[in-house]
């Protein structure tokens, strides 16, 4: 925990104030390669009625999209479900299941918010920071802010707006879906966020890092 979560004392009030804290560090530029090499998927499930964290992690190549490793970690879950803290929850389980993977990923798609986060520091951003990959906040419902619909066809999008600021993208990944929220993590621009998910739709509503990762820790046994 101490090595993911810095000087967190465990209470909800520091979490909060760690997560202004690390927002500070979160970069809003592309600094993945231009041509990536790989690319990872993490999303985190739960056994147990809760009391084990599920992590998944996917490698896949980014020419062909096509999985090269995956790996799952599960952890005891260290705290409770608190709106705004889910990395609290999941982060140590991401990172132990990145940590196996035989590559780092060029870029990472997160199933979850990245500054699409009240404080700007959802669990995409948290991951970027934590582990200084570029990174891209998937997610399947808003958290904060407003957005008007996008438009029926894949690939239209609206912007998320929260408090005056652009924190996201609302984009229609698939035909008669809801829409996804799409937001930069760490490293990677607004308009890179958005480009690095429409690159990787391949017909479904998640982009195939996710997808495949949310595959992975939705399984049991």
């Amino acid at each position: 925990m101490t090595g993911v979560f810095g000087d967190w004392d465990g209470s909800i009030a520091d979490a909060r104030r760690l997560q202004v804290s690390l927002a500070g560090a979160v970069a809003l530029r592309d600094d993945a390669p231009e041509t990536p090499r790989w690319l990872g998927g993490f999303d985190v499930g739960f056994e147990d009625e809760g009391a084990t964290t599920r992590a998944a992690a996917v490698l896949l190549a980014a020419d062909t999209l096509q999985p090269v490793a995956s790996e799952v970690v599960r952890l005891p879950t260290s705290m409770p479900y608190v709106p705004g803290l889910l990395s609290f929850r999941e982060l140590p389980a991401l990172v132990a299941a990145l940590e196996r993977l035989p590559h780092a990923p060029d870029l990472a798609f997160i199933d979850g918010q990245g500054i699409a986060h009240p404080r700007r520091l959802g669990i995409a951003a948290h991951f970027g920071v934590v582990t200084g990959l570029p990174s891209i906040g998937v997610a399947k419902q808003v958290l904060c802010g407003h957005h008007a619909p996008p438009g029926a066809a894949t690939g239209e999008r609206t912007p998320l707006i929260h408090r005056r600021e652009h924190i996201g993208w609302a984009l229609r990944s698939k035909i008669r879906c809801n829409p996804l929220i799409v937001s930069p993590g760490h490293r990677v621009s607004m308009q890179g966020a958005l480009d690095g998910v429409l690159r990787t739709l391949r017909g479904y509503r998640l982009p195939e890092p996710t997808r495949l990762a949310d595959r992975l820790a939705s399984r049991r046994g």
